[in-house]
């Protein structure tokens, strides 16, 4: 069975070209000329050069791969490649929303239709709901304080939000969730076309430089953290999220569908943090919080700055956005029951694992 996986050469694509080798995939690892082949080092991979800015230039590269293969396309497309971080909106409409569409055109007119095409989308896509009043915020916060006290995080009864459900109507608050909402959309549209979206929640692991930057600041004695109303967050670890995926192109009955992933617990915003000190050794740390207004103008700064010279940065207005939403809660049971996902990573065992690994590659 042949696959092919875009954005390889990235923090997610590595890994789902290294398990799908485990898997017996005959594996193409679609990725730019420019990009580094550093985590791809085995000699099973096939090497696919993808230009998803240009169709026209997309389809006679993916002409090439037909007749290489025999007439024939993948029987898997894993679609992986995309932007997180960019100089401007524009950005993630180019990598994000018209990337997808090119891939897509291609395939269709170059008689490549996958049996299956896995989209790696985002929880993003439904930005900031099922978010309480201020006022409801405020009267709860006490209760909050207590129950982060006696449950060390871990997930319980009484939380203040609820799930966001498949349901629910997305409302994009950044750039990039519009980008990939946009990209869904497209992908729903597409007649004769078999699909499976993914929405994982924040995902970390070993490669992964944005959850890095916030143990390199923990091991400078340093915790920042933003806003005073209660947030409650979820992530995936990255290998939990690879596990899905391969799910997704083996399960029955689920084309056309979407699932939300993450470890299936909710933690407190501080969580992170705590486990990354405490797998550091409990440096002592000072723990700051700054109001919203703050972190606002310091992205709005360094992102209109960044853009001046068409360079990215870690924080920007659409980072704002994200730091400021309070709900990232999000139900898995359809994944579960679709898919048989069965997450293995919770935080404690995923952060102790992401930090060796910073070690043993001196990235701490």
């Amino acid at each position: 069975m042949t696959i092919l996986i875009t954005g390889a050469s990235g923090f997610i694509g590595s890994f789902i070209v290294e398990e799908a080798l485990k898997k017996g995939y005959e594996v193409y690892a679609g990725m730019r000329a420019s990009s580094s082949k550093k985590y791809l080092c085995d000699e099973r991979i096939r090497f696919a050069e993808l230009d998803l800015s240009s169709l026209e230039k997309l389809r006679g590269q993916l002409r090439s791969f037909r007749e290489e293969m025999g007439g024939r396309g993948w029987d898997y497309v894993v679609h992986a490649a995309g932007a997180t971080k960019c100089p401007n909106k524009e950005g993630f409409y180019k990598t994000n929303t018209l990337g997808t569409q090119n891939l897509i055109q291609a395939l269709q007119s170059e008689d490549m239709i996958p049996k299956r095409f896995v989209f790696v989308s985002s929880l993003s896509i439904f930005g900031a709901i099922r978010e309480k009043t201020q006022a409801s915020q405020q009267a709860t916060s006490t209760a909050y304080s207590s129950l982060k006290e006696n449950t060390n995080g871990h997930s319980h009864e009484g939380w203040i939000y609820s799930p966001i459900l498949l349901t629910d109507t997305p409302c994009p608050n950044t750039a990039y969730g519009k980008s990939k909402l946009q990209a869904e959309d497209y992908l729903k549209n597409t007649k004769n076309f078999p699909y499976v979206i993914l929405r994982p929640t924040g995902v970390y692991g070993p490669r992964e430089r944005d959850y890095f930057l916030m143990a390199k600041s923990i091991k400078q004695h340093t915790d920042f953290a933003v806003g005073f109303k209660p947030q409650e967050i979820t992530f995936i670890y990255v290998r939990d999220l690879v596990a899905a995926i391969l799910l997704a192109i083996e399960a029955k009955d689920v084309e056309g569908k979407a699932y939300f992933l993450s470890d299936g617990e909710v933690y407190h915003s501080r969580r992170f943090s705590d486990l990354l000190q405490q797998e550091m050794g409990n440096p002592w740390v000072l723990h700051i919080k700054a109001p919203l207004w703050f972190l606002k103008t310091i992205c709005a700064i360094s992102g209109t700055v960044s853009g001046w010279f068409g360079k990215t940065s870690t924080l920007n207005l659409d980072k704002y956005h994200i730091l400021k939403q309070r709900n990232w809660q999000c139900d898995i049971e359809p994944a579960r029951r679709d898919l048989g996902y069965h997450p293995e990573w919770p935080l404690e065992r995923g952060v102790k694992e992401t930090v060796k690994w910073y070690k043993e590659n001196k990235w701490l």
